[in-house]
């Protein structure tokens, strides 16, 4: 969905400031300016599906948002117990905010499951809201309830909502002819119903999906509908509930555009598209799928009217083998995968690197090692990107740093490839996949002109006169070999993972031919085009500086904004490129005492860091497979700049 914005943008720090106002009405309708909402039941309560029309109901209404999903890695794991949760959470404001929130305010627990695996991150003082029906005996013994947390004093503290939303929703569908079984999978929408009365969400499109989404199903699209208008009756009608919030749109938060919600799979495939467009290429992605990158090839696989070609091969090598053939053919050539599948497609990532032709690499990081944790977030692969290949093999790395990000860094990969004839590497990870935000969709006159110039004819003159095309004559500004299209006649050409002769590109064993490809490919890494690295150090007067890559971004900014308004000085700069490094990280790193690197690994960008810099970067690491909580990076924080 999309929404229209014409204010300027300003930002304002993650503070709760609330006004009461009372209507004519019999209930209280309280004004905040934001909210954390956490829906969580079994996996097969939708719970994903909940969470994602809430996001986009609240998107279309204007309010600033962000998202944490969180699910089992089974497609169908049992039900009710612990391991089955799977939940959404959603932080949504009426001004500019970064993270999906430390804890949430609500939480909607559809089981004792949902309840117990969630209850240790609500404050008291939250709305808990529970629907009742499914707190028997069995489920609560499941998960080790010995007796009822709805009438054993635990939850003192908290506001209690019960409701028996399996019996509500059945008896708002005794119309339809639908089993027991079959009424009660609709539970979720009366929740939903309830949810968006309770905020003041709009409801017409939420009504529509339904309708799209069961077009050939109407028995079960009516169902649906009716159970989310019955939840919504009932806010409005129980003595239940006896206050609505309304969180205005965050219209002074984003800059003059239209918007829409988007993930950061979403975004990269836009991305993706958009590159090929401005680079005047047909795009292809060979893939294997894979937790939780497989998104982007459902996406794309949807765009062939953009001249997009996917290719699911049978596995992971397949996939980026038919890319890189794909790129040798003249294609912006495209895989994706995780980390699991970056181990296998290394031998091919080494090819490129020695063919020296655009293979854009994107890795979906997830928690490792082995299957790890399939569907939690981790940033532990940037040394596998970095170093991950025999022999010497360098490659530019990148990472986005919000889900909206995905898109501009998808473009820049793009950028890199295609200029200096090299694979690339897209570090994004669980998070920003799956989390969402609002995105200004750019006008095509903002996108960079990404168009290539194929090699044309002949490039070298030889001795006795005549003219040949030689595949590694190289650009002496960029270093970027000629990208020949094979079945172009007069340049017909050898290229391979076997080490060639500079310029001719006849097979070489020369050690001397050889230090010096090495070194020239390095060579062309090293001096690829980055931006400086920016820094925010609003007074200049700071001694730690927080250096950040990647999604860390959300969680650090937030940090040093609560250090900032409590009167500390802290400086914060956040890298998207890695390899190489932006060409004053240097000069940046020496003007502070202390540097500290928050990552959800054991510390991969500081080891880097001390060693190009010898800077003594402390490390403040993660890596329980969820993103860090702005509340715990400011105490981090707050306990380097003390000393």
């Amino acid at each position: 969905m999309t929404s229209q914005v014409s204010s300027p943008a300003e930002q304002a720090d993650e503070t709760v400031v609330g006004e009461q106002r009372k209507p004519a009405g019999a209930k209280d309708v309280r004004r905040i300016d934001r909210v954390i909402i956490r829906f969580a039941g079994d996996s097969g309560d939708g719970m994903q599906l909940t969470g994602d029309r809430f996001t986009s109901e609240t998107a279309s209404f204007g309010n600033d948002l962000s998202t944490l999903p969180n699910f089992p890695a089974e497609i169908r794991a049992p039900a009710g117990t612990l391991p089955g949760v799977s939940s959404f959470q959603l932080h949504f404001a009426d001004h500019d905010i970064l993270t999906p929130g430390d804890a949430p305010n609500v939480l909607v627990a559809m089981n004792p499951a949902a309840l117990k695996a969630n209850i240790a991150d609500v404050p008291r003082g939250a709305d808990i809201i529970v629907n009742t029906d499914e707190f028997t005996k069995r489920a609560m013994s499941k998960v080790g309830y010995p007796a009822s947390p709805l009438e054993d004093g635990s939850l003192d503290g908290y506001s209690v909502h019960p409701v028996p939303l399996t019996t509500l929703t059945v008896e708002a569908l005794k119309s339809f002819d639908l089993s027991r079984k079959e009424a009660e999978r609709s539970k979720n929408m009366f929740a939903l119903g309830l949810l968006s009365w309770m905020y003041h969400r709009p409801t017409e499109g939420t009504e529509r999906f339904l309708a799209s989404k069961f077009a050939k199903k109407p028995e079960i699209a009516a169902a649906n509908i009716a159970a989310f208008r019955a939840g919504w009756n009932f806010g409005e009608t129980t003595e239940d509930f006896a206050v609505s919030y309304e969180v205005a749109p965050a219209v002074s938060a984003f800059p003059p555009g239209v918007y829409r919600n988007i993930s950061g799979n979403v975004a990269l495939s836009y991305g993706l598209v958009a590159a090929s467009r401005q680079a005047d290429l047909p795009l292809y992605l060979g893939s294997y799928p894979i937790t939780p990158a497989s998104d982007i090839l459902h996406e794309l696989s949807r765009h062939k009217n953009f001249g997009v070609r996917t290719f699911q091969a049978e596995d992971e090598i397949a996939g980026i083998g038919a890319a890189l053939g794909a790129a040798f053919g003249g294609s912006l050539a495209v895989t994706t995968t995780s980390g699991p599948g970056v181990a296998l497609k290394s031998e091919t990532i080494g090819l490129a690197v020695s063919m020296e032709l655009p293979l854009l690499v994107i890795d979906i990081q997830r928690g490792g090692p082995s299957t790890g944790l399939p569907t939690k977030t981790e940033q532990a692969d940037l040394l596998q990107a970095m170093f991950g290949r025999n022999g010497e093999a360098p490659v530019p790395v990148i990472a986005p740093s919000t889900p909206a990000d995905c898109f501009d860094t998808a473009m820049e990969a793009a950028r890199i490839a295609l200029v200096y004839r090299t694979p690339v590497f897209v570090l994004s990870d669980g998070y920003l996949a799956s989390g969402s935000e609002p995105w200004r969709i750019p006008e095509v006159d903002e996108l960079p002109d990404l168009r290539v110039q194929f090699a044309q004819g002949p490039n070298h003159t030889l001795e006795d006169g005549s003219e040949v095309f030689w595949p590694y004559k190289r650009d002496p500004r960029t270093l970027a070999r000629p990208w020949a299209v094979p079945g172009t006649p007069g340049l017909e050409h050898r290229i391979g993972g076997i080490e060639k002769q500079d310029g001719t590109g006849n097979i070489s064993y020369d050690p001397a031919n050889h230090d010096f490809m090495v070194r020239t490919r390095q060579a062309k890494i090293d001096n690829i085009d980055v931006p400086d690295l920016a820094v925010d150090d609003p007074t200049g007067s700071a001694d730690t500086l927080v250096l950040g890559w990647g999604s860390t971004y959300g969680p650090i900014t937030a940090a040093v904004r609560r250090l900032r308004t409590a009167g500390e000085h802290i400086a914060q700069a956040h890298l998207r490129h890695l390899n190489p490094f932006p060409h004053n990280l240097g000069a940046v790193l020496g003007r502070y005492e202390k540097v500290v690197v928050p990552e959800m690994n054991l510390g991969q960008l500081a080891t880097l860091v001390r060693a190009k810099y010898l800077v003594d970067a402390r490390s403040f690491t993660q890596v329980n497979g969820m993103p860090f909580k702005a509340e715990q990076l400011a105490t981090a924080l707050k306990e380097a700049i003390d000393g």
